[in-house]
């Protein structure tokens, strides 16, 4: 996990991109390289957690040719490198240098579809810059073209040094960009497979040649997952809600991982602190629960407005314990896994109910799609403010494509919310776990409505408080890339 940022063009500038690069110096606590060409400079800050001593960036190919930073984990690059050893030397143990030796052979249209993971990729070969973003946005990534040049970033108070707020845009999730080819799609949720009616949660799925039914299915893939992002030099943890969530992935992940570390937040009497507590005892994790200080949060919410670049209600709300918790897990692990996209893959939310079957699914494809500049903004922003990778299991795209083939009756049905996912997770949870009631996290943790009770006095209330501290950091040309929760929701 880590920052990049840089530029193309005839005004590429060394100075003003490792300006930039302080910026988010959160985000790479462990170093920082940059590349410099006449016409393209990369600049990247490092965490480390995959090959600690050989992997630092820009990576480069035999003769230094090209040169790649990128921000996120590739999953599958030791299956991609395998073949690629052959024909190739490879430098180190990083899992973007197949990704670059894959580009020399490939190009970007055979590179970026084969990717499994989270990923924001620049990468220059001397001839033109290529710039990409994984299928959901997991890893965020902005940009600036003017006729003249393009500069780009992993957070947009790094690239409001190198760009104008006006000109600045999300790069979009599943697309891929080079300078001598244009804009390009690789993947995208329109390719998400309707639900099929002929899948049950308890017979054989069809066309599964193992005769596995959807809840045998579901958990071999929720658990492959998970397993695939075990990969890390460096201790990971869990955050634990208490929720059904993230107390599946925790689960999962006690079965890999000895001594592993939970996390969990809320005011003291919460009833998530309370909640977690049972899930570790069941588990057997080494737990860390931190009770949340009042005074705490109000002196702190300048800088989580400051990181999460938003100001929406919704999202500052859950920002918030996601920021402390985040504070807590960093200080003994660099890497933990969420339970973020359940809610969209499952029909977790509330308001899901306001939809009848023929409207749920298309609505839960837009959530998911929408995901990238709302939640998974909010988990990036808020654990890479304090150095730590977050991992997201639930949004493998071999679990978002099977689990968006189940008939939403295995979702959601007489005010039920998520029951697939409520009997895979019964196998290995607590009933009072597996059958929680849905709390969001800003609900379980109490911050909610403390937020909403201490906003009320304020002018305008809650949306302006927190307008008042992004207008701080931010010019006012830079609201417009703020994505509210609710924005571009179907009408039920």
């Amino acid at each position: 996990m880590c920052g990049i940022v840089g530029m193309w063009g005839a005004h590429a500038s060394a100075r003003a991109v490792r300006e930039a690069m302080g910026l988010l110096r959160h985000r790479g606590p462990d170093g920082e390289g940059v590349f410099e060409h006449e016409r393209c400079v990369l600049g990247h800050r490092r965490l480390s957690i995959v090959d600690v001593e050989g992997g630092a960036q820009p990576l480069y190919n035999e003769d230094r040719t090209v040169a790649l930073v990128h921000n996120g984990e590739i999953y599958n690059h030791a299956r991609l490198a395998a073949p690629l050893r052959e024909r190739h030397g490879f430098a180190t143990r990083s899992d973007g240098e197949a990704l670059l030796h894959l580009w020399e052979e490939a190009g970007a249209a055979g590179t970026f579809p084969q990717l499994s993971g989270m990923f924001a990729v620049a990468l220059w070969d001397g001839r033109e810059l290529a710039l990409a973003r994984d299928p959901i946005g997991i890893k965020p990534l902005y940009w600036s073209r003017s006729g003249d040049g393009i500069a780009f970033a992993s957070e947009f108070k790094a690239l409001l040094k190198l760009a104008p707020a006006e000109r600045i845009e999300l790069f979009p999730p599943g697309h891929y960009f080079t300078t001598g080819g244009g804009l390009r799609r690789f993947w995208s949720t329109a390719e998400l497979p309707p639900p099929e009616e002929a899948i049950r949660i308890d017979r054989p799925v069809p066309g599964d040649e193992d005769g596995r039914n959807a809840d045998d299915r579901l958990f071999e893939l929720v658990e492959s997952s998970v397993r695939r992002r075990l990969m890390s030099d460096v201790p990971v943890g869990v955050f634990l809600s208490g929720g059904l969530d993230s107390s599946l992935i925790a689960a999962l992940m006690a079965r890999h991982i000895p001594n592993l570390h939970s996390f969990a937040v809320g005011f003291k009497g919460s009833d998530d602190l309370a909640k977690a507590e049972l899930v570790a005892k069941h588990v057997g994790t080494i737990h860390h629960a931190l009770e949340l200080d009042r005074d705490e949060i109000v002196e702190t919410l300048p800088k989580i407005v400051f990181h999460l670049e938003s100001f929406d209600v919704d999202l500052i709300r859950s920002a918030v314990p996601c920021w402390f918790v985040s504070r807590e897990a960093a200080r003994h692990v660099k890497v933990v896994l969420t339970g973020e996209g359940a809610d969209e893959l499952f029909a977790g939310y509330t308001y899901y109910n306001t939809y009848d079957e023929a409207q749920l699914h298309p609505e839960l494809v837009r959530s998911v799609g929408n995901l990238h500049p709302i939640n998974l903004q909010r988990v990036d922003r808020m654990s890479m403010a304090h150095g730590l990778e977050a991992r997201v299991p639930f949004l493998d795209l071999s679990v978002v494509q099977y689990a968006m083939r189940l008939p939403v009756s295995c979702k959601r049905r007489d005010g039920l919310d998520k029951i697939a996912l409520r009997r895979v997770a019964a196998r290995v949870l607590p009933e009072s776990i597996a059958w929680r009631p849905k709390l969001q996290f800003d609900q379980g943790s109490g911050c909610s409505h403390f937020l909403s009770a201490r906003s009320n006095p304020f002018p305008g209330g809650e949306e302006h408080f927190y307008r008042d501290l992004f207008k701080r950091h931010f010019p006012q040309s830079a609201q417009r890339l703020v994505v509210r929760w609710s924005a571009g929701r179907l009408a039920g």
